[in-house]
């Protein structure tokens, strides 16, 4: 293949998916503009006028918001790939530095760090402009640096030696290096779901004992009976940053805890609140977490056997402007065009999750007997967090991960899922 050729192709997919993106943000706001003018038959007694309206508005801004963003970000993805940047620094780097691993992890670590801080103007507009224009935002202008730089610390001490051994082990194991990396990057996943409730996640947010009191007597009789060991129910600061809420439980064995967002628990009856942990049981029970993550381990393989190939391939360096010879140019663009692929499959993705949570909302109405508790939960949520009531179904298709609130109604009453 011609440089020229796989350039054009390169650019074809990126445009290709710009236009896409574009096209289905903007079927999804005229699909909602067409359902704004009262609240739909369905939703009637769930939502009242003001709220839905309001739901509508952000919506909307919501998804001017992702155009401008999918614009942004597909022009600096074709700058970045085609004015010669990156070989420059890759030359760079090797003419200061050296050839061995250390460096070369330093030079994909920067070139990382470099690439996310044009992203970083609109990541600051979404927080403090439209989430603070619909009342979520609660955070300030001091912790959401605080978080970027402890992000920052953080992939420091851990990403930059992962990168590092993973390019040892290109040297050490030879063309079978693939198989090595995936096993180093799966084993290091796992630690994290280890590590990550004990020493990471408490350096972002607080997590406090659920205290004494019936909540805590309801959640932990709900775990008994489904037979749920968890090491403790904690209640998370959620409320510093927004006030959209949440629930999850995190961490292996005695490690595994159940935590609920502050949010969620001012947001929520009680009753409400044991359905949405009995629904997050549900994906435990039904070994979703373990399936997931099967899965993502597959694609992993894939895409290291996938750069493995490319690297031996004379014509994808030059078509970038580099050199064969290392590894390390078919490790950064695979990273950087990886998604322009990935994105056609996201509706498979999608599909996929959505079936696990009508599973795990079908455990929570077994658990608790009644599908009412959990149907009242979703609503209050959907309300709280102002969802899209009425998403175009291509559209959710290709960006929800959960069904809508209306799709989840009637598979607890036992009708057709969508």
């Amino acid at each position: 293949m011609s440089a020229v050729g796989v350039g054009a192709l390169v650019t074809l997919l990126i445009l290709t998916k710009w236009a896409a993106q574009l096209w289905l943000e903007r079927l999804n706001s005229r699909h909602v503009l067409a359902r704004a003018g009262a609240v739909p038959e369905a939703f009637k007694g769930v939502v009242d006028e003001a709220t839905y309206a309001k739901s509508v508005q952000y919506t909307l801004a919501k998804g001017r918001l992702d155009q401008v963003q999918v614009t942004y970000n597909s022009a600096v993805l074709l700058v970045v790939l085609f004015c010669g940047v990156l070989p420059w620094g890759f030359h760079a780097f090797a003419q200061g530095l050296g050839g061995s691993a250390w460096a070369m992890a330093a030079f994909l670590f920067a070139t990382g760090i470099i690439l996310s801080l044009p992203g970083l103007p609109l990541e600051w507009y979404d927080q403090f402009r439209l989430e603070d224009r619909f009342g979520f935002n609660t955070t300030t202008q001091k912790l959401w640096w605080m978080d970027r730089l402890k992000g920052l610390l953080l992939a420091i001490v851990l990403g930059y030696p992962l990168l590092v051994l993973v390019l040892k082990l290109v040297e050490w194991t030879g063309a079978g290096w693939w198989l090595w990396a995936w096993g180093t990057l799966l084993g290091f996943q796992l630690l994290m779901f280890v590590l990550a409730p004990v020493l990471i996640l408490p350096l972002f947010n607080k997590f406090t004992p659920l205290p004494e009191g019936s909540l805590r007597e309801r959640l932990l009789k709900l775990a008994d009976q489904t037979r749920f060991r968890a090491g403790s129910i904690q209640v998370m600061d959620g409320s510093k940053r927004s006030r959209h809420s949440n629930a999850f439980f995190t961490g292996f064995g005695g490690f595994r805890k159940i935590v609920l967002f502050d949010t969620l628990i001012q947001q929520l009856a009680e009753t409400e609140l044991a359905a949405v942990l009995a629904h997050e049981i549900g994906h435990f029970k039904k070994k979703h977490i373990p399936k997931t993550l099967a899965v993502s381990a597959l694609g992993s393989l894939a895409g290291l056997y996938l750069v493995s190939l490319l690297a031996k391939q004379q014509w994808f360096y030059h078509s970038f402007g580099f050199e064969p010879g290392s590894i390390v140019p078919a490790l950064l663009l695979f990273g950087l065009l990886s998604g322009v692929v990935t994105f056609w499959f996201s509706p498979v993705a999608h599909w996929w999750s959505r079936r696990y949570e009508y599973q795990a909302d079908a455990f929570a109405a077994e658990a608790l007997t009644e599908p009412a508790s959990l149907i009242g939960a979703l609503r209050k949520l959907n309300e709280k967090n102002l969802s899209n009531l009425t998403p175009h179904p291509l559209y959710s298709g290709f960006y929800y991960s959960h069904p809508t609130l209306l799709e989840r109604e009637q598979a607890l009453a036992g009708g057709p899922r969508g």
